[in-house]
């Protein structure tokens, strides 16, 4: 990865803007509305010269515009610019057919992981393991029906069955992570601790929460227009 491309230093410059947390509140206050920098000086109880300087390191980032009221043509507002606010999330990954998620007995993780992407961006996914067992776990299946879920008992599968060169492979567990370092080859990562070593409800529905959490922060990168 080049550490000095335009986009990176574009975004390490908004990322430092904001780290002031005067400069963050004046962001917040142009979230929903534009405002005169007296205005934003009045409302968040600041000096006038503060608020400029501030006002000019956000629009040096490229977070705000200013333009002249049509009406006194004397006033500035200033604007935010939510682009730039959406140019901090992580590039799109190019080169993705289909997601497959990779776990050692196909049992849990990977089954769970494969229904929340399923259910959260209606595309193409799958499901495998190293080491299939013969059935999805008893807990999986109750978890996957308490947050409704569609899990068949039977479906699991070994990865070299499953997995096609342009899957976006991710292994959902040390394990395959570790083990797969031949031709089927994880792009990603995540450290998913295993439920069934624990073999309790809570363990699982902590499982799920963490797929969830990690399914809703990659399908932006990876469904184009899909949900954010």
């Amino acid at each position: 990865m080049n550490t000095e491309s335009p986009s990176l230093v574009g975004r390490a410059r908004i990322h430092a803007a904001l780290g002031d947390p005067a400069r963050l509140a004046i962001v917040d206050a142009l979230t929903l509305g534009d405002a005169s920098p007296g205005e934003i000086a009045h409302t968040l109880d600041m000096p006038t010269n503060l608020v400029a300087h501030h006002v000019k390191v956000l629009t040096d980032a490229g977070l705000v515009t200013k333009g002249r009221s049509e009406g006194d043509r004397r006033r500035t507002y200033l604007r935010l610019r939510p682009e730039a606010l959406a140019a901090l999330a992580a590039p799109r990954l190019t080169g993705v057919g289909r997601v497959v998620f990779v776990c050692t007995h196909n049992s849990a993780r990977s089954q769970l992981a494969a229904a929340l992407w399923k259910q959260h961006t209606h595309s193409d996914v799958a499901s495998a393991g190293t080491k299939p067992a013969a059935r999805v776990h008893p807990r999986a299946l109750a978890v996957a029906y308490r947050h409704h879920l569609d899990l068949d008992p039977t479906s699991t599968a070994h990865v070299t069955d499953i997995v096609r060169d342009d899957d976006l492979v991710i292994a959902v567990c040390d394990n395959a992570h570790e083990e797969l370092t031949g031709p089927v080859r994880p792009r990603l990562h995540w450290s998913v601790p295993d439920p069934v070593r624990v073999d309790t409800d809570e363990a699982f529905e902590a499982a799920y929460a963490d797929l969830a959490d990690r399914v809703n922060r990659l399908a932006p990168a990876v469904i184009p227009g899909g949900p954010r």
